[in-house]
């Protein structure tokens, strides 16, 4: 009896001393791949997202180049100042021609303002002329995978897929377009910093904006 109990208990045991899955080992998006949360200084998590050139992009097919990641909402008055004075646009062709990767993440629900098809997408930024992908994460797993609170809200991954920055876009946070030019913008200092194989100087900073339109829980 002794010999017959012996491995139950250490199957009990074994199983209790299990850990549970976390949460962030289920925030995925469009694949069956971990996706874990975002943190500084650790490996972006992969997605596959729909984008607005009608083409599915994962984060882990831009390795070896430098990446941007930009939450957006058409609606938004913060969005609004970069997009209608043609800010962003100028700022992601100077970054998207130095060899870096840009996408935007519209993560608003379809059932809030700033929700877009993909094809939506491609009309807006056919008309704003940005060269930027959007990327539509309707059911909002990529933007909670990631954390992002606002639009915009970015993030920059570095070469090797570490997440180097996670913050607001620069040091301005207000609506006033004019304020653009005086601004420090941290995307590009953190984009050249890396460039020049210097370290990053600023990793984090407070994101600014309208608040991502996730669903309601």
């Amino acid at each position: 009896m002794k010999n017959l109990l012996f491995p139950t208990i250490l199957s009990l045991v074994a199983l209790t001393a299990t850990p549970a899955p976390t949460k962030a080992d289920s925030c995925c998006a469009g694949g069956d791949a971990e996706c874990k949360t975002a943190e500084v200084g650790k490996p972006a998590p992969d997605f596959k997202l729909p984008g607005s050139d009608g083409k599915e992009h994962t984060l882990s097919a831009s390795k070896g180049r430098i990446t941007v990641l930009e939450w957006t909402n058409p609606e938004c008055p913060f969005v609004k100042k970069f997009d209608d004075s043609g800010e962003i646009q100028k700022l992601q062709k100077e970054l998207i021609g130095k060899g870096v990767v840009w996408y935007r993440v519209n993560s608003s629900n379809p059932e809030n303002n700033g929700y877009q098809t993909v094809a939506q997408a491609a009309d807006y930024n056919n008309a704003k002329k940005i060269p930027a992908v959007t990327l539509i994460d309707a059911d909002g797993k990529v933007g909670q995978c990631y954390a992002a609170k606002t639009t915009p809200h970015i993030y920059v991954i570095d070469k090797e897929g570490t997440l180097v920055y996670n913050g607001a876009i620069d040091d301005k946070p207000s609506k006033d377009a004019a304020d653009i030019a005086t601004a420090k913008n941290y995307v590009r200092q953190v984009v050249n910093e890396l460039a020049e194989g210097k370290s990053v100087s600023v990793s984090t900073t407070k994101p600014y904006g309208c608040g991502v339109k996730y669903a309601k829980k």
